[in-house]
């Protein structure tokens, strides 16, 4: 029997899930990490078995897609990760240029939706690389960052810019909790291989389970390695990001989808689908 094809993104975000991957949850598992746009990418070409995605992904491709329960990346209320870097107030944005990073899809859709129905912006978007060391170029008036970049600009906010929390700023717009990815699995893995389905969900829901009874373990074993404290982290990992997929965070994520629709940002509202498995 193969090992399903999956992938992990790799973003300080999901860390106790990479703790509990690293600490014998991933055996099986043939892993793939990349950022959410990378994995986005191998989810629809049938690179991957089952993987997390922009959120916004599965609106796109639901005919292919199911739904893994339980697991999500969300936030009710500001997120630290997804920054609209800016050099005008948020409320002064018209038709200006805004750089979308080229590491998501969700937090392209979900800043046009707050630009628009928040402050009737009407920008105009591009989608290139961009870095902290220079978060709005010069031929723009602002930029989107999520992950780790964003993380680290969320605590070294640059001078004389004005920095936006997408998690703070949707939940001022909707009064909703905020869903930015899911774990998805393609239709095609589920019906032809639900016992290798079944073993995925597992492996999941037991590295979650392991990296969070271990988060201090989780945090101390990536100290070395990144830009931020130990407190900056556990409060992160602690009160900001959540990973259950609830009625509540589910009724954010359609909400999320009906106003991407209200835009023309997807064609429709995709019925959420769950994949068969045992929890």
């Amino acid at each position: 029997m193969s090992e399903p094809r999956v992938g992990h993104i790799h973003f300080l975000n999901v860390l106790p899930l990479s703790w509990g991957f690293s600490h014998g949850m991933g055996k099986g598992l043939a892993l793939t990490r990349g950022v959410p746009a990378e994995l986005n990418r191998d989810i629809v070409s049938h690179r991957l078995d089952v993987s997390p995605v922009s959120s916004i992904i599965y609106a796109q491709h639901s005919e292919e897609l199911c739904l893994l329960p339980d697991f999500c990346i969300s936030s009710d209320g500001a997120v630290q990760s997804i920054l609209l870097i800016s050099k005008k107030p948020i409320e002064a944005l018209k038709d200006d240029k805004i750089i979308l990073t080229a590491k998501s899809a969700t937090s392209h859709c979900l800043l046009k939706i707050i630009l628009r129905r928040g402050y009737g912006a009407a920008p105009s978007y591009s989608i290139r690389s961009i870095a902290p060391d220079e978060p709005v170029p010069k031929d723009a008036t602002a930029s989107l960052f999520i992950g780790d970049d964003a993380l680290w600009l969320y605590h070294h906010p640059p001078a004389s810019l004005y920095c936006y929390d997408l998690g703070a700023e949707w939940k001022t717009l909707t009064g909703k909790k905020m869903v930015y990815a899911v774990w998805v699995a393609t239709k095609a893995f589920a019906t032809e291989s639900p016992v290798l389905l079944q073993l995925v969900y597992d492996r999941i829901r037991h590295a979650f389970a392991k990296g969070i009874a271990n988060k201090d373990a989780a945090i101390a074993s990536v100290l070395a390695e990144t830009p931020f404290t130990r407190r900056q982290l556990a409060d992160y990992l602690g009160s900001v990001i959540r990973w259950e997929l609830t009625d509540d965070f589910l009724d954010g994520l359609h909400t999320f989808y009906a106003l991407a629709r209200e835009l023309d940002l997807i064609d429709c509202v995709p019925p959420l689908k769950m994949a068969a498995v045992r929890k």
